[in-house]
């Protein structure tokens, strides 16, 4: 029952939205990773490694303590619903777009300030919404449908490591002098816990956007190669397909200037798209939690009709 667990997961975001701060699971962690950084930090990959491996403790205690004292069902749900951010993604997007529709450029770009790593105070109107629906894109997997599936496969423990990893990859894991090497193994942990989902992804991005299928299957395989990220360019350009969109293009982080590819063959991206794009991973997410509620039972049924055939046989 853990797809079914995980989307009652989604659900309790979608109702109660984040944690207050005081209280949020990755906020605790957050700050217990800036401890352990701060005692163990060397310039090489080894104590990254150990960073790493110390985040994934982190998360896999609370979460194994939960499942003791809630039940492997409950736990889930519960994990599920703290590690998914989709309501919180949802709300800040939309902040976004409001600004620009209202044509406030200064506000939309510290809003999405919130969202991005890159720098947004020169960025004009089209740049602020390319950012806000790349990130809208990104994220869907890197804090719904990752989850999701994490949570399906390991219940509450592969919620919180997933959720776990994600965070570190975003504390360290940038290129920068500090980080390069130490943040090595976090990020390509996050890499790899992504991979998979990123991918299933795209097909929900199809099934919830049919009419855009071949246009979606077609960008992903030709585009997605040139982002810079293993997961970011083929759920970006799975986006800039279904909503007829051009993304990607050249983003600042720290001064330094990153060209990230250009995904899709369509217009420049509007204030409007910032809502289409916030819908179509509302689609998405509902997908890909059917999905794995519909994929769980059919791996039982099969295990079922497999056991069937051996007892028959004995």
């Amino acid at each position: 029952m853990s797809a079914s667990a995980a989307a009652v997961g989604a659900v309790i975001d979608r109702v109660l939205g984040e944690p207050p701060t005081r209280w949020h699971p990755v906020v605790r962690f957050a700050e217990v990773m800036d401890a352990v950084e701060a005692r163990y930090w060397a310039d090489d990959r080894r104590s990254g490694f150990a960073y790493a491996a110390s985040g994934v403790a982190v998360g896999v205690v609370p979460a194994l303590l939960l499942r003791r004292v809630a039940g492997a069902p409950v736990a889930t749900a519960l994990a599920s619903g703290a590690a998914i951010a989709g309501a919180m993604l949802e709300r800040e997007a939309c902040r976004v777009g409001a600004a620009l529709q209202g044509d406030d450029l200064d506000v939309a770009r510290r809003a999405v300030a919130r969202l991005v790593g890159r720098r947004t105070d020169m960025l004009d109107a089209t740049e602020v919404t390319r950012a806000v629906i790349e990130t809208v894109a990104e994220n869907t997997v890197d804090a719904v449908t990752a989850t999701l599936f994490w949570a399906t496969v390991g219940g509450s423990p592969g919620a919180l490591v997933h959720r776990a990893v994600n965070t570190m990859d975003a504390m360290v894991g940038h290129r920068t002098d500090r980080h390069e090497r130490f943040g090595w193994a976090s990020a390509r942990l996050d890499d790899a816990m992504n991979w998979l989902p990123a991918r299933l992804t795209v097909a929900a991005v199809v099934i919830a956007a049919p009419s855009r299928a071949t246009d979606v299957w077609r960008t992903v395989r030709r585009d997605a190669g040139k982002h810079p990220s293993p997961n970011g360019g083929v759920v970006e350009a799975a986006f800039a397909a279904s909503l007829g969109v051009r993304l990607g293009g050249t983003n600042v982080y720290e001064g330094v200037a990153e060209d990230r590819g250009e995904l899709g063959d369509g217009r420049a991206p509007v204030a409007h798209d910032v809502g289409r794009a916030v819908a179509l991973a509302r689609r998405v997410t509902l997908v890909f939690a059917v999905g794995g509620i519909v994929a769980e039972r059919g791996v039982r049924r099969a295990r079922g009709a497999s056991l069937g055939r051996s007892r028959r046989r004995d």
